[in-house]
């Protein structure tokens, strides 16, 4: 899964390259309020233009379910692209993706031109990876490009059904970096090799807990799933996020890690207030929580505990805020983590998802190894999963 044929190892020239991007984009008023994901398809771009590719650029938006919905129309991207570019990104609006306008269009693109396809997800074959659309987006072009590691977890035509009809299939330059990163964080890490868990459920991490208990020195655990590790281990929770069928999962987990040797930190003290809101009086809880206050953020101690056990760490892998760090007052575990992180000369690798906003929005960013662009595909990679949109590209 590790070995992929990225764009260096193939020839373009001529060639109709068909590059699926993640141009999953923010829209307010048909304007697009953070391009982030434009300009991380730019390196692949550029490159596939400056080798003589006539390239075909596909992306979903949102979720239309199967019809075209004019809100979700990428003409908004063609046009910002065409200035990011400093070229013109031909958009050619055609509800059923592939028509014969846009056939004749692709046909007839120069070396180094660029045309951009209407939303994927207007064809209700997209998501269940129909056969029909594969065999559409691959009669436009010789070969497939994929950099769009926020779908990699999905099967879907433009990620993976379209592979099977094309020629030459590779991964652009985000993709191959996020299989390097995450890639060999997880299976070759230089250690200690330190991973920090949080968001909400512990539910939605079962996987992950379990994969990550197998490789690396130090486990954290913070945000709302701690709390039901708090639990197993007899404290009191309140009225926190609690997952109360996941309780003796939680103690398995602890005994996973001591028998590997491997330090499972939680939190030691919490920030508590009995309201979910962000101006509800609050005060700091060390151990039990009392009945009617709930945990929103990890307490000063914790904040030191989690930090120190970073000092020394040479990979660490983030995934999930300490609280509910889109409410200021309960953000100081999470600005903790990231400054912390910060100021270590570590492989730092950021999951994606909320982690990765809430970096980007402390202002960290720059300070990362790197961010990854896929919540839910970052994560399936951290269980341990194959990643169809991965597995899909020609190995080298």
């Amino acid at each position: 899964m590790l070995n992929k044929k990225s764009v260096d190892d193939i020839q373009v020239k001529g060639q109709k390259v068909l590059m699926r991007c993640d141009f999953n984009v923010p829209l307010q008023d048909g304007k697009i309020t953070d391009e982030v994901r434009l300009v991380a398809a730019l390196p692949t771009l550029k490159k596939l233009i400056g080798d003589g590719g006539r390239v075909i650029l596909c992306s979903h938006l949102g979720k239309p379910k199967g019809e075209p919905v004019p809100s979700l129309s990428l003409a908004p991207v063609a046009a910002r692209l065409s200035e990011l570019l400093g070229q013109e990104v031909k958009f050619v609006p055609d509800d059923n993706v592939v028509g014969t306008v846009v056939v004749a269009a692709a046909n007839g693109l120069l070396a180094g031109e660029v045309m951009l396809l209407e939303n994927t997800r207007y064809r209700k074959e997209e998501t269940k990876n129909g056969e029909a659309f594969s065999r559409d987006l691959a009669s436009l072009a010789d070969i497939f490009v994929d950099d769009a590691f926020g779908t990699a977890h999905r099967a879907h035509c433009s990620n993976v059904g379209v592979t099977q009809f094309t020629k030459e299939n590779a991964v652009g330059y985000l993709m191959q970096k996020e299989i390097d990163f995450l890639g060999n964080a997880v299976n070759n890490p230089e250690r200690p090799f330190v991973a920090i868990l949080g968001g909400s459920k512990v539910s939605s991490k079962i996987s992950v807990i379990n994969n990550l208990l197998d490789k690396v020195d130090t486990l954290i655990i913070g945000g709302g799933m701690a709390y039901t590790f708090m639990k197993a281990k007899g404290l009191e929770t309140g009225t926190s996020l609690l997952e109360a069928d996941y309780i003796d999962y939680a103690k398995e987990m602890m005994e996973k890690a001591e028998k590997k040797g491997v330090k499972l930190l939680i939190p030691v003290d919490t920030v508590v207030a009995k309201e979910f809101r962000n101006d509800a009086p609050s005060r700091v809880a060390a151990g039990d929580i009392q009945p009617d206050e709930m945990g929103l953020d990890i307490g000063p101690k914790t904040r030191e505990l989690f930090a120190a056990a970073l000092t020394d760490a040479k990979t660490v892998v983030w995934n999930g805020p300490m609280g509910v760090f889109e409410m200021p007052n309960f953000a100081a575990g999470t600005v903790a983590v990231a400054k912390a992180l910060a100021d270590i000369s570590a492989t730092t690798i950021i999951g994606g998802g909320d982690s990765a906003a809430a970096v980007n929005q402390l202002g960290f960013g720059d300070k990362m190894t790197h961010i990854s662009t896929g919540g839910g595909a970052s994560l399936e990679f951290l269980e341990g999963k194959e990643l169809p949109g991965v597995a899909a590209a020609d190995d080298k």
